[in-house]
């Protein structure tokens, strides 16, 4: 029998995390969004609880206490206070968490303690590409294998681009199988565009263009076993219906909170019924892809293929996500439009779950 139920641990950090998001990122939601920037100071914040450097092992600094479960009731959290936000604090795990499962022993050494150190340090994956049908396990992006190392070439595309690190991890083809590559930021042949979305305004984006960018042979990730790009997508995917679950609550609690102050004709819009009963399938709709985010973490957990169970959780989050925004901007009528209200920044961040890919890890 499957118990979901948080441990007496895993309750002490939903309630730090939550009580961080409460404090630091929902009231500074608006402002980033409009800025289109993000708080050093929340950063470094979030770093000192330790949100990402707890799952490193404890060799390199960390806590040792890696759980996609746990990782996924934390980025509910960070995504409920604002999803910029939540992207960005979560963003070392992007480069830490591939190389602290899939790296060589000379990469972990090389690395690892980088992100468990004293001061807040962003990670980047470059996995999804500008191109329709992109397939995740076989990017149009090449490695070429040379005497020395490899040759780079293609597109990337909504890779988080936070000042602070000197590399990027980047997925491409290697004969007939994906590979992960430590690519330096400076890289000669590597071009970066910055992006503006609709939504995630404050997470800084960019899209990579790599022609003939030259890495030597131990770039690639594991050495020469090499990787498995599958365990990065799954996890991301976990991840990101973790984060879409957050949006969803952010909506919803919003809504539900303003339908019992509005009132029209003497009562609440929470006593009419087509209010009542939207709010009542928001709800439902939430607890449902919340529970399909927590199985697949617990697969990966007990250290399952949860591939399936992390698309299945993921496609419907999209749906949910975006479903329950548009919701909650119904709610509010005509107030939900404008930028006065959170209902449109929601709206707006849940519209890009149906293009994310990897933006986050557990």
């Amino acid at each position: 029998m499957i118990d979901f139920e948080p441990t007496e641990e895993q309750q002490l950090i939903i309630e730090t995390v939550r009580q961080f998001a409460a404090n630091e990122l929902r009231p500074r939601a608006r402002a980033c969004d409009e800025a289109a920037s993000l708080p050093r100071d929340v950063l470094e914040k979030a770093h000192e609880l330790g949100l990402v450097a707890n799952a490193l092992p404890t060799e390199f600094g960390g806590g040792g206490e890696r759980s996609a479960v746990t990782g996924a009731l934390v980025a509910e959290e960070l995504a409920w206070g604002d999803l910029s936000l939540a992207l960005a604090i979560l963003s070392p795990a992007l480069a830490a968490y591939p190389l602290a499962d899939q790296g060589s022993a000379a990469q972990r050494k090389e690395r690892l303690a980088l992100y468990a150190g004293s001061s807040f340090r962003p990670g980047a994956l470059a996995l999804t590409e500008p191109q329709f049908g992109a397939d995740a396990f076989r990017p149009a992006t090449t490695a070429r294998r040379h005497r020395d190392g490899y040759a780079l070439d293609g597109a990337k595309c909504q890779v988080p681009w936070l000042d602070g690190d000197d590399v990027v991890l980047v997925t491409a083809t290697e004969g007939e199988r994906a590979q992960v590559f430590l690519v330096p930021r400076a890289a000669s042949g590597l071009k970066v565009e910055r992006e503006r979305h609709l939504g995630i305004q404050a997470l800084p984006t960019a899209g990579l263009r790599l022609e003939g960018v030259r890495v030597p042979a131990g770039a690639r990730l594991g050495g020469e076993t090499g990787a498995d790009v599958r365990p990065l997508v799954a996890r991301g995917r976990v991840a990101l219906a973790a984060l879409g679950v957050g949006v969803a609550r952010a909506a919803f609690e919003v809504a539900r909170d303003y339908a019992k102050e509005r009132q029209t004709f003497g009562a609440p819009i929470a006593t009419r019924q087509s209010i009542a009963f939207k709010l009542a399938d928001m709800a439902i709709e939430i607890d449902g892809a919340r529970l399909l985010a927590w199985e697949a973490g617990w697969r990966l957990d007990r250290g399952e293929d949860a591939l399936r169970e992390a698309t299945l959780a993921y496609d419907q989050v999209r749906r949910v996500a975006l479903e329950v925004a548009d919701g909650a901007v119904q709610v509010f009528g005509g107030h939900g439009y404008t930028r006065e209200y959170l209902p449109e920044l929601h709206l707006r961040n849940a519209r890009g779950f149906a293009s994310f890919e990897a933006l986050a890890l557990v």
